[in-house]
């Protein structure tokens, strides 16, 4: 009463439009526009934003597929334009913009946003970040998981509704053989209330269904043990399923999502480090995440306020380059190159913590039953789903039934009159007219009138023997099958595991295997256990660089010079097998030498860090060469420098053809990529070994097992152009098979030893019983050939050695022969490579 008092003033005579004498109804404008929005509202909810729990879609979604299957657009019918399908939908069923009913159907295409698309799009459907083409332009047809929800439509399962201008009929919910609504998702907007439901794995869904059908009083973590966590047709990772379990109690929760990156070797970057991300959250595409870099390094432009049209202070560093390399044939790739010295751990840490690589997913399970809104949890959406399937099973049943038993009363009708069937012939050419035949067949056989008619429209050519038997097969089938019907419909035990069966037969075809990683416990626990130790920056500590005797490349662990003083006072920590050392640091750079004379700077950072276990470290936790720089067919590592030239002479190489060569440590400032000596036709470098101070011995072994030694300072230092000259002299047919540098006066590392290999016999002898020779001349016997054996396979000469197969594997060397003559002692699988032991420190 009080608000039609405070209306009066607000009252419009309309008596003067009412001309026609129609009666006028004088409405308050406040009560009109309450009545009308409550009215807009509750059509809002009911018939356009929130999905029916049953089949998980809203009405524009189910108005879509019901008149693609009514037109005839399935799997195993060619495309049709899209915008044939649109209009449609629009002139039938759905009193709206095309725009909003294509924007609908998109979705329905997208790989990207459904587990299980229900449209088979051709044509441009759009991306997480763009749109679709005009509907002019995409073709589509129903796909197969389509025909799981619309499939029963013509068996009497679901109820069936006017459209919104009388002409025709839709149906009110689609029967739905899989849980479409947990599996697919949804969002919508209503008013005062809103969806956004996550999509889930098809076969955990059912598993979990199924097990409620076997046990309705299944708790939530039972059925979670079948549904442990959403999977999202982007992959990716879900962090904290604590906060998971909370959305599946109360149909309301917070998610979190993480994109699937990994950390590695920039191809073709020549050892750069760079994060490569594989699987992005859902909904989020790459531009975004471009977009979203590109303005937390430059800094974010200030849109309003005192500062406007100013720019934020950066907070992503360490990024030289993104590049979005996604394609239909690998999927999405999106590139961040790093910096040099940047730790691509840190780094990644940082993006996810700025950049939608980590994004948040709002779960919010409002869904109609009964026409009702209603928040629900993951067991009373199984609920919904699984009664419906009841009710879509039961009804489909009875139809069948229904159907086999009208048949089985013609099939018995006719069989009635093939007994007698001259006497049938003669009631219907006695008759003056069909009337008059039916009635007098109903009369005679004990026909009822629909049997009677059925007789009487039936051909003679039915009306064989072998007619005769096809129907009474009929019969006998047609008993079984309404027999069997009516088992389900007596029965419910019987009709749950039919619907359990069904349920089961859509996973054998259609299941997929999950898409995205859960990671368990409470988020902020997990978030806080998946930051990475350590700085963004690297720190530049000492560590050594190791070319492995199989060719593998890798780094110590940096460490300080405290921590490596330690190592040396605690005693020495011994490595695998390797070929060549140097020291340098974790951010700095060296020089790798190959067997065709080419050098290349590269930097320590990128390479592995060998794992370190009880004071040993593998070197086969190293990388191949080809991985850090571009090598040729053929082309290997054989050595090591360090950039930083320091006292030492420069850089000792050694030919297969006996040519040596001390290449002076100037490099080139600008070019990482260079040439450090001359190679004759046919020759190749068989060790780069760098000098500390120009005392070491430089060693030649020729497969003639000829062994000669010179002092180094005797080789005059040349510039990188320079080809060398002659180390050693070799005899007709003769070739070198080993070259080293040979530090005599270094006790610390032990006393040198030569080690030499026919392949069968192995030879160790110190390497002090041979004696120096002048460089270019021939040297001494450092191995007796046995019958049948004409040249060495392998040679070494170095402290602590160390043989290996081909592969890496160890193989014991015998004790050392003081004799130089000596033919060595036979070893099973003699040596293909020589290394050496090092130490750390």
């Amino acid at each position: 009463m009080a608000r039609r008092k405070n209306n009066e003033s607000n009252r419009v005579d309309l008596s003067a439009f009412d001309q026609a004498g129609a009666r006028v109804i004088d409405n308050p404008l406040t009560t009109e526009v309450e009545d009308s929005y409550l009215e807009y509202a509750y059509s809002v909810i009911h018939s356009r934003a929130l999905p029916d729990a049953r089949d998980g879609l809203k009405p524009v979604h189910r108005r879509i597929l019901w008149s693609m299957s009514e037109q005839g657009h399935r799997p195993d019918r060619p495309y049709v334009k899209s915008a044939r399908v649109v209009g449609d939908v629009m002139g039938k069923y759905h009193p709206h913009g095309d725009v909003a009913i294509y924007d609908a159907m998109v979705r329905l295409a997208q790989d990207f946003s459904l587990n299980a698309p229900l449209i088979d799009g051709h044509g441009n459907f759009g991306s997480p970040d763009d749109g679709p083409a005009a509907s002019r332009y995409t073709e589509a047809r129903m796909s197969r998981e389509a025909m799981l929800l619309v499939g029963e439509l013509g068996e009497g399962t679901v109820d069936f509704k006017p459209t919104y201008d009388g002409s025709d009929v839709e149906p009110r919910v689609l029967p739905a053989a899989f849980p479409n609504l947990l599996v697919n998702g949804t969002s919508g907007i209503a008013v005062g209330m809103a969806t956004n439901m996550i999509p889930h794995n098809l076969g955990e869904v059912v598993a979990a269904a199924r097990h409620l059908i076997t046990d309705p009083e299944a708790d939530l973590d039972a059925l979670m043990r079948f549904v442990p966590g959403p999977d999202l047709p982007t992959g990716g990772q879900l962090l904290g399923l604590d906060e998971v379990r909370r959305a599946y109690e109360t149909g309301r929760g917070v998610v979190r999502m993480r994109a699937r990156a990994q950390t590695g070797l920039l191809e073709g970057g020549r050892g750069r480090q760079a994060i490569t991300v594989t699987e992005l959250p859902y909904g989020v595409g790459t531009e975004k995440i471009i977009e979203a870099i590109t303005d937390e390094v430059k800094g974010k432009l200030i849109v309003s306020g005192p500062k406007r049209g100013q720019r934020q202070a950066a907070r992503l560093q360490g990024i030289a380059d993104v590049k979005d390399l996604t394609d239909r044939e690998h999927g999405t790739r999106l590139v961040i190159e790093c910096k040099v010295g940047v730790n691509p751990q840190a780094l990644l840490a940082d993006l996810y913590r700025l950049t939608p690589l980590e994004s948040s997913f709002g779960i919010n399970n409002l869904v109609l039953v009964d026409g009702q809104p209603r928040t629900l949890g993951l067991k009373a959406l199984l609920e919904v789903f699984v009664q419906h399937r009841y009710d879509v099973v039961t009804r489909r049943t009875e139809f069948r039934r229904t159907k086999r038993q009208d048949r089985l009363h013609l099939v018995d009708g006719l069989l009635v009159a093939l007994i007698d069937i001259d006497r049938v012939v003669a009631i219907i050419r006695g008759s003056d007219d069909a009337a008059a035949a039916k009635a007098s067949l109903m009369s005679e056989f004990n026909l009822s009138e629909i049997q009677a008619t059925y007789i009487l429209d039936t051909p003679l050519r039915r009306l064989t023997r072998f007619d005769r038997i096809e129907l009474e097969t009929e019969q006998e089938r047609l008993r079984n099958e309404i027999a069997e019907l009516s088992r389900i419909l007596d029965n419910d035990d019987v009709l749950k595991q039919v619907v359990s069966d069904e349920l089961a037969a859509v996973v054998s075809e259609f299941g997929a295997p999950r898409r995205t990683t859960l990671i368990d416990g409470d988020l902020k626990e997990v978030l806080a256990a998946s930051a990475p130790a350590g700085p963004l920056e690297v720190a530049d500590d000492p560590c050594q660089v190791i070319l492995s005797a199989t060719g593998l490349i890798a780094r110590t662990a940096a460490e300080s010079e405290e921590a490596a003083e330690g190592r040396r006072r605690s005693g020495r920590v011994k490595h695998d097998a390797v070929r060549a050392v140097v020291h340098s640091t974790a951010r700095g750079r060296i020089l790798l030498v190959t067997n065709r004379g080419r050098a290349f700077k590269t930097d320590v950072l990128p390479l592995p860090v060998l794992p370190e276990q009880s004071g040993t470290v593998s070197v086969r936790g190293g990388m191949s060469a080809s991985e850090l720089l571009p090598l040729e067919k053929g082309e290997k590592v054989i050595g090591l420098a360090p950039l930083g030239a320091g006292e030492s002479p420069g850089l000792a190489l050694g030919t297969r053809q006996g040519v040596v060569k001390v290449c002076t440590p100037e490099w080139p400032v600008r070019s990482d990529e260079f040439e450090v000596i001359t190679l004759k036709e046919g020759d190749e470098v068989l060790q780069a070994s760098w000098l500390t101070d120009g005392s070491e011995s430089l060693v030649f072994v020729t497969s003639d097992a000829s062994l000669l030694r010179f002092p180094a300072k005797n080789v005059r230092p040349q510039g990188l152009k320079g080809g060398g000259m002659a180390g050693v002299n070799l005899a007709a047919g003769a070739d070198v098979v080993s070259f080293n540098a040979v530090a005599t006066a270094d006790h610390d590392h032990g006393e040198p030893m030569v080690v030499t290999s026919t392949g069968t016999q192995v030879k160790v002898s110190p390497f002090a019983s041979y004696p120096a020779k002048g460089r270019a001349t021939g040297g001494v016997r450092v191995q007796r050939f046995l019958k049948g054996e004409t040249r060495l396979t392998v040679a070494w000469v170095g402290p602590r050695p160390v043989g290996a197969s081909n592969t890496g594997d160890p193989v014991d060397l015998p004790e050392p022969d003081a004799r130089r003559d000596g033919s060595g002692e036979a070893v099973l699988m003699g040596p293909q490579i020589i290394g050496h032991l090092i130490e750390r420190g």
